[in-house]
Order: structure tokens, then C-alpha cells, then sequence
């Protein structure tokens, strides 16, 4: 095992898949000399050359277009953009081209490319800069979408993504950049569509997504001093999602808590409650918990955003009202 920061652990991923296929390239916004704004791609172009990590223009648009095409004819692009905010410029790619042309070529046409990205709030920048935009991705058939919250998962997750015959976004969140943690060393990937069991616990299950699983691991602390014995479980994959982890979970526990930083109307954490709903009715003793973003803009005020950010003492709160 190696101790290795989060966006240090993306860097490994991309160096080592670079190095065992030369179909897979980099391309993005100042990504190449400047090592990308968060340096998950420093000194890959010098590594690799200027033909396989390429600085781009800012139209996100035009990207993803290209990465769809570039998939289309054999390599294997990986697209960074820069903000999760900039995403809705990528939309008609992602669902008018990659979701469906391997539907509607019936497996002629694959389209191994991935989309990262990141977001989430927590750096006081602001309303057009701190989006979690998880739903609008994850409501797209035919598109993988994953939100690792460890090095080792970050790791093995984007070598998993790379591999994969079918678009994937990975969505990264920008305070999980300098996070540390051991990482497997050698060529180890984490299979798509599995979460992990963070803490096992019997009273309540409590499922979070990228940043939030911080959040969550930290509300189990709060909890047990509330003599509340706390599951966490990481989803890790929004889509494909991991039904019988978390069926697996409530059937021990019969109470759930979802937190997502996404807003709460139509957001992921709403697509979640109704998934337990469905596979899991029986077993819940209680109503399924919401924990989210409220329907409004991200402040660029730190301490209103702070306020409105879900949290660790927000997700004790709400477990608490749910096992009365």
C-alpha cells in the first residue's frame, strides 16, 4: 500500500493506463503545462508529449463532441471539464450521441471515452462554480456515472472507467483533491456498479455519495454518542447502482438516511428514497430520510454556504428524527 493523496491517486490512474494503451489520451482545458487547475494531470504532457495530453479551447460543447467521435474511430479519451457547472454545455453529446449509439447500432458502434469532472461547494466559489449536477447525469440511460471518495477508490475506479466499452462521467469533488489515504499499489481496479461498506452498524443505514460519505463517516461518530449505532454506506457508483448493497443494508437496520449534495427536488437523493421504496418497502420501520442541498444557488458568501451545505450535524439530525 502506498499513502497517496486523492488527486495524486487520479494521476497514478491515468499515468499507468496511458502507459499500458496508446489509444488512451487526455484532452482539456489546461491540462498540458499548467497540470490541470486542481494538478491531477501534472507532468503527464511532458511524460506522454503534446499529441497525448492536449491543451484545449474553453467550449465544452466541441469537446465532448470530439470525444464521442474520437471513441467512435478506436482510441480511448479521457475529457476534463473543468467545473461539473460546464457540464449542461456538453448535454447534446452526451445524450443525443454517446447514450444511444450503441443502442441504435445494436453493439456496432462502442464508445469507450470518459468524462471527469468536478464540483460540490465547500471553497466559497460560488454559485457558477460549486454545483453537484449528479442527477441530471445519472437520469441519462446508456451513461455510467461515478463518484469515488477515497484515493484507492479514485484509483481503481477511473482504470475501471478507462477500460470500459461504454461512456462513464466521474465526478470528482474538489475538497477531495488533497485527502490522503493508502492505495493499493500494482494494476488494481474497482469494478463499476459496486458500493463498499464504510462502517457496519445495526440501527440505521446511512447512504452518501463523493464528499458526503465524509460527511456521514463523521455523523456515525456523532451518533454513537447518541447510542445510535450508524451504517455508512458509500455508493461509489450513481449509475449503475448497487440495489443489493443497499436492500443488504435495510434489511439489518430498517431505517435509512440518503445524503447527496445535490439540490432536493428532483435531486439523486430523491431517486434513492424511491429505489428503497421499491426494493426495500418491507423492511423500513420509518419514512426514508433526505438530506441535500436546498432548492437554491450556492452562495459565494462562505458562511451562508456553510449554513446550507449538508453536513455532519444535519445527517445526526436527521437520524435521529427518523429512529423516534
Amino acid at each position: 500500500m502506498a499513502m497517496m493523496r486523492y488527486a495524486e491517486a487520479l494521476n497514478a490512474a491515468l499515468r499507468e493506463e496511458m502507459q499500458a494503451d496508446p489509444s488512451v489520451f487526455l484532452f482539456g482545458e489546461d491540462i498540458g503545462r499548467y497540470g490541470g487547475v486542481f494538478k491531477v494531470t501534472k507532468g503527464l504532457m511532458e511524460e506522454f508529449g503534446q499529441t497525448r495530453v492536449r491543451d484545449t479551447p474553453i467550449s465544452e460543447q466541441a469537446l465532448a463532441a470530439m470525444a464521442v467521435t474520437a471513441a467512435m474511430t478506436g482510441t480511448r479519451p479521457v475529457l476534463e471539464i473543468m467545473y461539473a457547472d460546464f457540464v449542461p454545455l456538453t448535454l447534446d453529446a452526451l445524450v443525443n450521441q454517446a447514450s444511444i449509439y450503441n443502442y441504435i447500432w445494436n453493439g456496432q458502434v462502442k464508445m469507450p471515452f470518459v468524462l471527469r469532472t468536478q464540483g460540490g461547494g465547500g471553497a466559497g466559489a460560488g454559485a457558477q462554480h460549486s454545483k453537484a449536477l449528479d442527477s441530471m447525469l445519472a437520469h441519462i440511460p446508456g451513461i455510467k456515472v461515478v463518484a469515488p471518495s477515497t484515493p484507492a477508490d479514485a484509483k481503481g475506479m477511473l482504470k475501471a472507467a478507462i477500460r470500459d466499452d461504454q461512456p462513464v462521467v466521474f465526478l470528482e469533488h474538489k475538497l477531495l483533491y488533497n485527502t490522503r489515504g493508502e492505495v493499493p499499489e500494482g494494476d488494481v481496479t474497482v469494478p463499476l456498479g459496486t458500493a463498499a461498506t464504510m462502517r457496519e452498524g445495526s440501527d440505521i443505514s446511512i447512504f452518501a455519495t463523493s464528499k458526503m460519505v465524509v460527511e456521514a463517516l463523521k455523523a456515525a461518530d456523532l451518533l454513537t454518542a447518541d447510542g445510535v449505532s450508524a451504517e455508512i454506506i458509500d455508493l461509489r457508483s450513481l449509475r449503475p447502482l448497487d440495489v443489493n448493497a443497499i436492500t443488504a443494508s435495510i434489511s439489518k437496520t430498517h431505517h435509512a438516511v440518503v445524503v447527496n449534495e445535490g439540490w432536493r427536488f428532483c435531486g439523486y437523493a430523491a431517486e434513492l428514497s424511491a429505489t428503497i421504496m421499491d426494493h426495500a418497502f418491507d423492511e423500513l420501520d420509518a419514512p426514508v430520510a433526505r438530506v441535500t442541498l436546498p432548492d437554491m444557488p450556492i452562495p459565494y458568501s462562505e458562511p451562508l454556504e456553510t449554513a446550507m451545505l449538508p453536513s455532519a450535524e444535519k445527517i445526526r439530525t436527521a437520524a435521529l428524527k427518523t429512529l423516534k
